[in-house]
């Protein structure tokens, strides 16, 4: 009896080891003359956003493949050596299987399993939203050529509106497949630009499944969720400290005024250049009323930073370690500029990320 009942427990063993993921094959097929030989390239992104090669492989007769293994979803781009352009790809244990024209590849068909079934079906809805898109733009240029304002200022008020659409499709697709890799990378886009607010951030995050929390982007919204946590308003501002364009340290809180605006930016930013003169002006009108300013410049190279300090005239406080999204940003979870923090004196956060009118409406309040 003993015996039948080893012989039993090795074959569930064996079966449960044979239905486990081996990890994932891609099949390509790629139509249209590409010499044989021609290179295909697997790439996905790091945690700085910069494209890393994953693994390399030939076309022969229009067919190429890939297999690896992955621990979680995860967004792949397929380069081919002879062709420009790129087809995204979910990276996903099981078998892929994409199929492209080579003069067309932004129409490739991805399918074979869940998470590119969730892409491809965002993907054919995404595509109106881009296709209208470039007509207007196209409309645009034949707009400006002639110098008609009129269908120019028609044409920018229909860009905004379809905009607004395209977001409202994004947020809802997002909410309505909570176990999709794309409804993840749709909000760490969103979170990122900070186009929504956080609580809306939050409450979609909320309701994706384990699955997706575990995968690279799901944790990346999480950490960016939970460091947010101590920079929302109502919070004390986290202290730092860091070099002056003379080379001094200079501390946040050596230097809070009775209101203090923390200004996150860079040289190469242009938002944030064009938000300076309006930023000159508040503290011009201002300062002497209470209003100090710290800025941080997330540049990479001290000349750029000094010289645009003194180019737009900002004469206030300024810390950068020259270190691009350094420490300083991180503890602020910032991974956007430009972005505002309104302090009162005694560091607490009383509002963020206000430009414009809306950021001087909020300084007269306080100091009027």
């Amino acid at each position: 009896m003993k015996r039948y009942t080893i012989i039993f427990l090795v074959l569930i063993s064996l079966v449960a080891c044979n239905s486990a993921p081996e990890g994932f094959k891609l099949e390509g097929t790629l139509k249209g003359e590409v010499e044989n030989g021609s290179e295909v390239y697997l790439r996905k992104t790091d945690d700085n956003n910069n494209l890393i090669e994953i693994d390399t492989t030939l076309i022969e007769n229009g067919a190429f493949n890939f297999k690896g293994t992955t621990e979680s979803p995860e967004l792949g781009y397929l380069f081919f050596s002879a062709i420009s352009g790129n087809i995204p790809v979910m990276l996903e244990n099981g078998t892929i299987k994409v199929s492209a024209q080579k003069d067309s590849l932004t129409y490739a068909s991805i399918k074979g399993t869940p998470q590119n079934q969730f892409f491809s079906d965002f993907l054919k809805e995404n595509k109106g939203w881009a296709e209208r898109a470039r007509s207007m733009s196209k409309e645009m240029e034949e707009a400006v050529k002639r110098k008609d304002t009129v269908t120019m200022t028609a044409l920018r008020d229909e860009y905004f509106e379809l905009q607004q659409e395209s977001k409202t499709f994004e947020l809802k697709f997002a909410k309505e497949n909570p176990n999709a890799l794309i409804s993840a990378l749709i909000l760490d886009k969103v979170y990122t630009t900070k186009s929504i607010p956080e609580t809306q951030v939050q409450e979609i995050y909320d309701g994706f499944t384990p699955l997706i929390k575990e995968t690279v982007v799901g944790k990346r919204i999480s950490n960016k969720l939970v460091k947010s946590a101590s920079t929302r308003i109502g919070g004390k501002a986290p202290d730092f400290s860091g070099p002056t364009p003379d080379g001094e340290q200079l501390a946040l809180y050596d230097v809070l005024g009775k209101v203090t605006i923390l200004d996150f930016w860079a040289a190469w930013c242009k938002p944030c250049r064009a938000e300076n003169p309006n930023v000159v002006n508040v503290y011009n009108k201002y300062h002497e009323k209470g209003l100090n300013i710290v800025g941080v410049s997330l540049d990479r190279r001290s000349e750029d930073w000094k010289k645009a300090i003194a180019d737009d005239g900002l004469n206030w406080n300024h810390i950068s370690n020259v270190n691009y999204f350094d420490e300083i940003a991180a503890l602020y979870n910032v991974s956007a500029i430009p972005a505002t923090f309104i302090l009162d004196e005694n560091g607490i956060i009383i509002a963020k990320d206000l430009r414009g009118v809306a950021l001087e409406n909020k300084i007269a309040e306080l100091l009027d």
